[in-house]
């Protein structure tokens, strides 16, 4: 059976950038299990994957437009430190804004602290390492609810 639209694709993966630093991997977890064509994963992922088999093993590269996007210099803002009320905030830190979007803490002055909304592969080339390890039908119910059930699934 091949990776096509509504099957439900499990994989290995490593994610390195272009020094060849592992940014992420599933080495020592579950396969990551997926509803392919649904959008779950990033596109380049998708097109990469798109009409594959069992136990084929691909690199994929994925330039940012079929990632998670460009850089956008207009979401780096400075926040004024007393926003953040008593918690101490350091760089690397995450928080979540009132519109749902997450920041991730750049810098922190004596009294501003900048925050970037950008996704933090932004404007990077991904290059994964891929072996697909099973693909399968879709339950309707996994259908109905657009995510995988069960192990390396989401669990409700």
């Amino acid at each position: 059976m091949q990776v096509e639209k509504n099957k439900v694709v499990s994989i290995h993966y490593k994610l390195m950038d272009n020094d060849g630093n592992t940014l992420d991997s599933s080495e020592g977890r579950d396969p990551l299990n997926y509803i392919h064509g649904n959008g779950n994963l990033i596109p380049g992922m998708e097109e990469g994957l798109e009409g594959k088999q069992p136990g084929d093993k691909l690199d994929i590269k994925v330039a940012p437009d079929k990632g998670y996007g460009t850089r956008n210099d207009s979401l780096v803002q400075d926040v004024p430190k007393a926003a953040f009320g008593d918690q101490e905030v350091k760089p690397g830190m995450q928080f979540n804004t009132q519109d749902g979007h997450t920041v991730t803490v750049t810098k922190v002055g004596l009294e501003n602290v900048t925050v970037d909304g950008n996704h933090p592969l932004a404007g990077m080339d991904l290059n994964f390492d891929v072996k697909v390890v099973s693909v399968r039908e879709a339950t309707p119910d996994e259908l109905d609810h657009g995510h995988v059930h069960g192990p390396g699934g989401h669990h409700h």
